[in-house]
């Protein structure tokens, strides 16, 4: 794995370094014609958008219409209409999620802490602002788009939070490791409707939330209910509320850690992917570009990581990559 032939340009390269860690998992028993195309081209695909910052299916399509060695590195047999590009862009978020999870699995298998290290992991969401001007709660109570406000996304919606106040968007949900280096073993892509606890029980009796002994997270995890479900799962949250008032304890040195794995991991998965607020619009296109980027992200980690490099050169390749130089 990881050892990829040299090819012309960064974006091609790793495309072949995502090809290789995608895991073909179970299909879903569905009725009707098989798909054309398959779900691995379009996860690809939304992987170059993310690289190269374009989002838009009739762009994509002309991308994909001038570049020869792009179509067949994704493994298109040929190029697909517009309208298939955004309709099968709207349907990949469960792949993506599938797909990151997946290879949550084998990083937490092969990054492992040091022996003084207790197996740890974090848990954090944050809100991505949506596209579009603001529809407030008044009028959408009223299902009304005022007139005069165009390129509204209907599909986003209000959330408070403490420090950014409120933001109409969505909502990314992220869980990481924590030691030896952060990086991101499950993400889920919601409405920013549900709250982070919510998401996070939800996951948990779906058996879809990976375990870890300890789990760092806020007092929005803290509630005694989420506490004794992941506890029935064999694991132990942390947050605030454990943490003894009156002296510091070993409990507050782990809890530290906190801020420097999940807070800091968002700020390199936004940063590597330059990736911070929605591209485009609607719940599913927008969670296929953003789940995308966190599955990029894993890929190059893990790579870096089993080549010795160190895991936090992401963006570089990134960079090489959008410009189509060679690696």
């Amino acid at each position: 794995m990881c050892q990829h032939t040299q090819l012309p340009d960064g974006l091609l390269s790793l495309i072949q370094q995502a090809t290789e860690h995608y895991r073909h998992l179970p299909p879903e028993r569905k009725r009707g014609r098989p798909r054309t195309y398959s779900d691995l081209s379009f996860l690809l695909l939304a992987v170059t958008a993310v690289i190269l910052r374009t989002f838009k299916a009739a762009e994509l399509h002309r991308l994909l219409c001038n570049d020869a060695a792009l179509v067949k590195a994704l493994a298109f047999a040929q190029v697909p209409h517009r309208t298939t590009i955004e309709r099968r862009l709207k349907q990949l978020l469960p792949e993506a999620e599938s797909q990151v999870a997946a290879l949550g699995q084998q990083l937490s298998k092969e990054v492992q802490p040091d022996a003084t290290e207790p197996q740890t992991g974090a848990i954090d969401g944050r809100m991505y602002e949506a596209v579009g001007p603001k529809w407030h709660k008044k009028h959408r109570l009223k299902r009304r788009i005022p007139t005069g406000l165009r390129n509204v996304d209907p599909e986003s919606a209000w959330f408070k939070s403490g420090y950014r106040g409120w933001v109409q968007g969505y909502r990314l949900v992220l869980q990481g490791l924590v030691f030896p280096d952060p990086v991101p073993l499950w993400a889920t892509w919601q409405s920013n409707a549900i709250g982070e606890a919510t998401i996070m029980a939800e996951a948990l009796r779906a058996k879809r939330l990976p375990v870890t002994p300890v789990l760092l997270g806020d007092t929005t995890f803290g509630s005694a209910a989420l506490r004794r479900a992941y506890a029935g799962q064999g694991g132990w949250v942390l947050t605030p509320n454990e943490l003894p008032k009156r002296r510091r304890s070993w409990k507050h040195d782990l809890y530290a850690y906190r801020k420097e794995s999940i807070e800091l991991l968002f700020q390199r998965v936004i940063q590597a992917c330059d990736l911070k607020s929605c591209p485009s619009k609607g719940l599913n296109r927008n969670g296929a570009f953003v789940i995308a980027s966190v599955w990029l992200y894993q890929i190059i980690f893990l790579c870096n990581y089993r080549q010795g490099r160190p895991v936090a050169h992401i963006k570089e390749q990134l960079e090489l990559a959008r410009w189509r130089i060679a690696p």
